[in-house]
């Protein structure tokens, strides 16, 4: 059994029907295979065991699961428990202070960005906000996360893929549960 991280895209967010943990969790403990979930506030964190290892099918089976109970695309972005903790322990952003982490976000992509555009953030970076690509996550340092042009839409603009975006203290919570 293989433990996951489900980072939930579009999910409780204004226009859309407010989703209750409680139906959530039981929408992921009746697809067969998947057992010991537990989500993590209402922003659409999951947690799981699976014993399909298979990545690309089993994120399939979940957005078409989500998709039949919501009535609207919901992305689903997946990561091995092993790699949350080293998401955290590879973390390029080392230079920023520890009274700083809360200025630091992980945006979670659907896939590696191409070699070609994996450069394509830098242009935009300055001492205020800067982004880092590293495997299938952007680093994100921000003064003012509401107002950074690094947000999830200009970050799947310009790498392509999908992604949906947490702050450090979120990314550091969901390996402790």
């Amino acid at each position: 059994m293989t433990r996951y991280v489900a980072l939930l895209k579009d999910i409780n967010i204004p226009g859309q029907p407010l989703i209750s943990m409680d139906d959530l969790r039981a929408w992921f403990e009746a697809i067969p295979g998947i057992s010991d979930v537990s989500t993590y506030l209402a922003s659409g964190n999951v947690l799981f065991h699976s014993a399909n290892d298979n990545e690309s099918l089993l994120v399939s089976e979940l957005e078409k699961t989500l998709y039949s109970r919501v009535n609207h695309s919901v992305v689903v972005i997946l990561r091995k428990f092993e790699e949350m903790q080293r998401i955290i322990q590879n973390n390029p952003l080392t230079t920023v202070k520890t009274e700083e982490k809360n200025r630091m976000y992980v945006t979670f992509l659907s896939d590696v960005p191409a070699f070609d555009v994996r450069g394509s953030l830098g242009v935009y970076s300055n001492d205020a906000e800067y982004a880092r690509v590293a495997n299938r996550e952007v680093y994100v340092y921000s003064n003012n996360y509401g107002k950074t042009c690094f947000s999830n839409t200009f970050i799947e603009k310009k790498l392509g893929l999908k992604a949906t975006t947490r702050n450090w203290t979120m990314v550091n919570k969901l390996i402790e549960l």
